[in-house]
């Protein structure tokens, strides 16, 4: 029998496994012209600790372990076997205590990624020969780092794709979530038929099915249901605008050879025979009837404002209005204020913008200037309700998501 041949089982009451002859074997096949950069290993089986069936805190010991070879580059024909005390391998393990580094060693034992070479007595020493140099070494092989290096830079290469894939998966949602929002927004400003409230109800739910820490697996059936929603959407989009186009085409030609007929052009002319006074009042009638949003919407991103209604219940845009004429008393806004909100917005979005103010009261000091602002903005065409309800319906999300 050789007598350089290294101890196989460990000392004492610690049992022998098919899986530490496995790493043994894995050992002994390592050719010796192998060669490895210990900390690129180190570094991999950091990234593949998952994989390897590692903690962080058995890391800790192996780096501490590593320290104790004088070599960077490891190699096949190399004795690397290094021997500390368990002292000493606790100080450069950042003062581990006993217990939890005989734990940790168990694990990086377990594991494979290293190999006890325990002496008779089971303490760690290395016997030297003549001239000085290490004939025989008892403590802990780091072969396997050799042998094995090139499958833990394959978990390595795996973790790191799957990192990748996860940000761009990430990524994907992120844009998706943008764009269906503003084409939500976009299909609302623009009156675009259909039916939003649902579109946007059906965003929030897949929206609020988003993991705040998820892997690819979890997150990629939900970037599924939002590029069908983001594709259903834009198709609606796509057809109204080529419906649009359609239509200026036709009223183009229908304008073309009703203008080649001077008579019946003059005769189609609009008279305006009523005084000015009548003529803002038809105005004003015509933007009473005007609202931009399901007053569904407007409830579920202003829901304060029920509380204020007669009855606890606003069923109705007649109840609405009537209801945001008693909040905006209670705002501390003017009459005056209140008659221009309603000419430059119409009664009901003038009543969804003082919902709107309600809701946000808290960090509005006033609302009467506030109000004035944005009907001034609205009269240029510098402003838009849309907007405002899709923050606050995003706020309200957000705070869902939260609690």
């Amino acid at each position: 029998m050789d007598i350089h041949q290294p101890s196989t089982t460990p000392f004492g009451r610690r049992s022998f496994t098919l899986a530490m002859v496995a790493s043994q074997t894995t050992a002994k096949e390592c050719p010796p012209g192998a060669a490895v950069h210990k900390w690129e290993v180190f570094r991999a089986i950091c990234e593949g600790k998952d994989a390897v069936g590692v903690s962080e805190r058995a890391l800790s010991v192996l780096n501490a372990l590593l320290t104790f070879h004088p070599d960077t580059v490891l190699t096949g024909a190399d004795e690397l076997v290094v021997f500390p005390s368990n002292q000493q391998l606790a100080l450069r393990a950042h003062g581990m205590a006993a217990a939890t580094l005989r734990r940790h060693i168990g694990t990086l034992v377990d594991s494979g990624v290293i190999i006890r070479r325990d002496s008779p007595n089971g303490k760690r020493y290395a016997r030297k020969g003549q001239g000085g140099a290490i004939e025989k070494a008892f403590g802990f092989d780091l072969k396997p780092l050799v042998a094995r290096a090139a499958e833990y830079m394959l978990y390595a290469e795996e973790v790191r794709a799957e990192r990748r894939a996860l940000t761009m998966a990430r990524e994907r949602m992120t844009l998706r979530r943008r764009d269906i929002t503003k084409m939500i927004t976009a299909g609302m400003e623009e009156g675009v038929p259909c039916d939003w409230p649902h579109m946007l109800t059906v965003y929030r739910g897949i929206a609020a099915r988003i993991p705040r820490s998820a892997s690819r697996t979890e997150i990629e059936p939900l970037i599924e249901e939002l590029d069908l929603l983001a594709a259903e959407i834009l198709i609606v989009l796509e057809t109204h605008v080529e419906k649009k186009k359609r239509s200026g085409s036709e009223s183009h030609s229908e304008r073309h050879i009703q203008n080649s007929k001077t008579e019946a052009s003059i005769e189609s002319e609009p008279r305006f025979t009523k005084s000015r006074g009548e003529g803002e009042v038809n105005r004003q009638a015509l933007k009473t009837g005007v609202r931009s949003f399901p007053l569904s919407m407007v409830l579920d991103a202003c829901p304060t404002i029920v509380d204020y209604a007669k009855g606890g219940e606003i069923s109705n845009w007649r109840d609405m209005v009537a209801t945001a004429g008693f909040v905006r008393s209670m705002l501390g806004i003017s009459p005056s204020a209140w008659d221009q909100a309603q000419e430059a917005f119409g009664a009901e979005d003038a009543a969804t913008v003082i919902a709107a103010i309600l809701e946000r009261s808290d960090a509005i000091k006033s609302p009467g200037g506030y109000l004035r602002g944005l009907t001034d903005k609205q009269a240029v065409g510098q402003f838009s309700v849309g907007p405002m309800l899709m923050a606050l319906l995003r706020g309200r999300s957000a705070s869902r998501l939260r609690a």
